[in-house]
């Protein structure tokens, strides 16, 4: 019985407002929703400019160049075996 006229008295409070009042949204929020949208649009139109500037691709026109420029390159971060024989190790596994 306790229990109920707490919970009763605490869902009661002074400062909620009643009558013609009640449910109203201020005008500050709709201002504050319409510039986050206005503020949304303005980004997303900066964005598709950027995107548009983008090449279609990413390959190099001329590949060559690079490749000439890699061929000098140490490829043991890769795990590529030497075409060359030099440095190449003994395969592991079992020993005949």
């Amino acid at each position: 019985m306790i229990l109920a006229s707490a919970a009763g008295w605490l869902a009661q409070t002074p400062s909620s407002p009643v009558g013609p009042e009640f449910g109203k949204a201020s005008p500050i929020g709709f201002v504050i929703i319409v510039a986050l949208l206005v503020g949304t649009v303005l980004l997303v139109r900066s964005m598709n400019k950027q995107l548009r500037k983008l090449p279609d691709t990413f390959e190099p026109e001329h590949p060559e160049l690079d490749q000439a420029a890699d061929e000098g390159t140490d490829r043991g971060a890769a795990g590529e075996a030497p075409t060359d024989g030099k440095n190449a190790e003994p395969p592991t596994g079992s020993a005949s």
